[in-house]
């Protein structure tokens, strides 16, 4: 599985009948969009054997985005879960085979905006664009630290429970082996004392 850093464009070269994912780790309620498109080998239209499935899902397997048979596409969404998301890319059997490279852009957070759209919507000046840019830039990091602190704070707890499962565990085996060599001693004992060796 690949992964790429959000909003650099990435070329990829996929075979016939084979597939590719890339995942991306997304926080809830981060803005997500991606734009995929078959390179053309050659002048004029695409030729039939350059088709994709594609499809977008979250980590808990609910789907996003959806292309079958599509030499080229997009999609946009919220995130509603944290984890990994994955694109995944499934190049149709062709015989004979034939190497298909497909250009993929996808950008979340405040990468996923775009800002000519919104410097045009809003009429404003350089300055407030500038502005406006880097504010959302800091709220995008203020809750993107938030996020890690909460997975920190997550790993942290699992850590302190999988200690404790450990002590309980190395106490028990403990236990265990010191009953089992008290049961082979008494054992022994018997034994050689009916056999009055002792």
């Amino acid at each position: 599985m690949l992964e790429t850093k959000m909003g650099e464009s990435m070329r990829f070269e996929l075979d016939s009948g084979q597939t590719k994912c890339i995942s991306e780790d997304i926080r809830t309620n981060a803005m997500s969009v991606g734009k995929y498109a078959i390179v053309n080998p050659h002048q004029g239209s695409l030729p039939h054997s350059h088709k994709l499935t594609v499809k977008v899902s979250s980590p808990y397997g609910h789907s996003y985005h959806i292309g079958e048979d599509v030499d080229s596409g997009n999609f946009a969404f919220t995130a509603t879960e944290n984890g990994a998301y994955t694109s995944c890319f499934w190049a149709i059997n062709h015989q004979p085979p034939v190497k298909i490279t497909i250009d993929f852009v996808w950008r979340t957070g405040v990468a996923a905006k775009d800002w000519s759209q919104v410097a045009k919507k809003g009429q404003v000046d350089t300055m407030e664009f500038e502005l406006k840019k880097l504010y959302d830039t800091v709220t995008y990091i203020h809750e993107e630290m938030y996020y890690l602190r909460e997975r920190e704070e997550e790993m942290q707890h699992l850590n302190k429970e999988t200690n404790s499962t450990m002590a309980a565990l190395s106490f028990f085996s403990i236990a265990l082996c010191l009953s089992v060599a008290g049961l082979q001693v008494w054992h022994l004992k018997t034994f050689f004392q009916r056999k009055k060796l002792l």
